[in-house]
């Protein structure tokens, strides 16, 4: 009888600690970071928006409804960001240190296995070692979500993109997987971007700023003009445009500046702005980076940028603030 009842008592824990099925967990804890916040979100879709996550004891749990397997961005503290991919029935176990984000620890399933080590080989690795190890990790595990998620943060995102090697990739990928639609549409992507390379015409664009005016690519011809992307909750695109104001204040109508947030809520965006006192036009469409415009123009990141010279060549595109700079008074002697 008392075997019987142990039985039944673990098969009860072992339940309980079973994820439901559609749905996807995380279950983390921090070292150096007992109270406090971070956000998360989706760029293909898991979730929509947003979210909070809330850190009590140095302890986070964060369930979602989960039909299919996806990338999660988490952002932390600090403004970096740290994919964990989910899978529909599964737990994800996350263990970081708030002041060594690179070496965060994933276990639960076999992709946050295989991303946990690959952030510890590229953790102290130069940037020309990582992509080394980015494409070596495509080639060898092109079936798997985690290579999605390298070839655009290595090969497509800002001044990493390089078009034939970027499709190359993803060629291998879609092979591998020939049912992921999400691959397919990147791959669509890949050849999309090809036209906010350097020494194209930036393309016809228009939108609606969050003052209600009509913006259009012809309202920076005869100008210097810098497209850039950015949200509230990213430290580095804050910055690039705090240093683009100054810039601004000098150059007065030299330089047209036109800012797009990928935020999901365009009142936040619009008190960020008026706190900051930026005064060129913002675009908020809500949409993340399913923007209409965000994806017309081929940005892929935030930060991200494209400048454009006087006569509507692109001159430029992905480029640190400080190397921004520079190519901006370059453009305005």
């Amino acid at each position: 009888m008392k075997r019987f009842a142990f039985f039944i008592t673990l098969t009860l824990v072992l339940v309980s600690c079973e994820t439901k099925s559609g749905y996807f967990k995380i279950d983390g804890r921090f070292l150096n970071l007992n109270q406090g916040e971070f956000y998360v979100y989706s760029p293909d879709g898991i979730i929509s928006g947003i979210d909070t996550i809330k850190v009590d004891g140095g302890r986070f749990t964060y369930e979602i409804p989960c039909g299919n397997k996806g990338t999660l961005m988490l952002i932390f503290p600090n403004y970096s960001e740290q994919p964990v991919f989910a899978e529909p029935g599964k737990t994800a176990d996350v263990k970081a240190d708030a002041s060594h984000l690179k070496e965060m620890e994933v276990k639960g399933t076999k992709a946050n296995e295989l991303m946990t080590d690959f952030r510890k080989q590229t953790a102290n690795a130069s940037p020309p070692e990582a992509v080394k190890y980015a494409e070596q990790f495509i080639k060898d595990n092109p079936k798997s979500l985690v290579s999605i998620y390298i070839l655009r943060r290595y090969f497509v995102q800002g001044s990493n993109f390089n078009p034939t090697e970027a499709s190359a990739l993803a060629d291998i990928l879609v092979k591998a997987q020939p049912d992921n639609i999400r691959l397919t549409k990147l791959r669509s992507d890949i050849n999309r971007l090809k036209v906010s390379t350097k020494g194209n015409n930036l393309p016809f664009f228009a939108g609606t700023d969050l003052n209600g005016k009509l913006v259009r690519n012809k309202d920076l011809h005869g100008k210097v003009a810098v497209i850039y992307t950015w949200a509230t909750w990213n430290y580095d695109s804050q910055n690039m445009m705090r240093q683009l104001k100054s810039i601004k204040k000098e150059a007065g109508d030299r330089l047209a500046l036109i800012g797009i947030s990928i935020d999901a809520n365009a009142e936040e965006c619009k008190r960020f702005i008026q706190r900051d006192s930026l005064t060129w036009s913002n675009i908020c469409e809500e949409q993340l980076f399913e923007s209409p415009i965000i994806r017309k123009l081929g940005m892929q990141t935030v930060p991200d940028n494209i400048v454009i010279d006087m006569q509507g060549r692109i001159v430029a595109h992905g480029l640190s603030t400080e190397d921004l700079k520079k190519q901006i008074k370059d453009l305005l002697k």
